[in-house]
């Protein structure tokens, strides 16, 4: 998966994906930015929210649970100091119908353990890598 994500001015990114949506991404206004999207750790913990949501849904789907309402309660904790990554994320699944709790608890299980690509990523010892293109400009 790619995505490319370009800078708007200010403090404003769009990232475009190749499902063809976008995400606008900015700062607040005390730092310089616009307000004009979520901040990209917001946008994190909305990503988490979406991918266990979605196979928390798809999961009770298949074990015939009638889900009536369905929401997260998500929050983070961050490093105090630079870098402000995650120290801890807390998801409360929110969910009522006609649901029986052991197959609710199976299904959130089987998201955070085995199907939520996100929840994993966050998880990761993951490699970054970096490439300046800049081009020569002559005068």
């Amino acid at each position: 998966m790619e995505v490319k994500v370009n800078w708007n001015g200010k403090r404003s990114f769009t990232g475009n994906c190749p499902s063809g949506h976008e995400i606008i991404m900015d700062a607040s206004l005390d730092i310089g930015g616009e307000d004009k999207g979520p901040r990209p750790t917001e946008a994190l913990l909305s990503a988490l929210g979406g991918c266990t949501g979605i196979d928390v849904v798809m999961i009770l789907e298949k074990m015939q649970q009638q889900v009536q309402s369905f929401h997260m309660e998500i929050k983070g904790e961050r490093n105090t100091t630079e870098p402000r990554f995650f120290t801890s994320i807390q998801v409360k699944y929110v969910l009522q119908g006609d649901l029986d709790e052991s197959k609710v608890a199976r299904a959130i299980e089987l998201s955070s353990k085995k199907y939520c690509g996100v929840m994993h990523s966050l998880k990761a010892d993951i490699t970054t890598s970096y490439e300046i293109i800049s081009p020569t400009i002559d005068f």
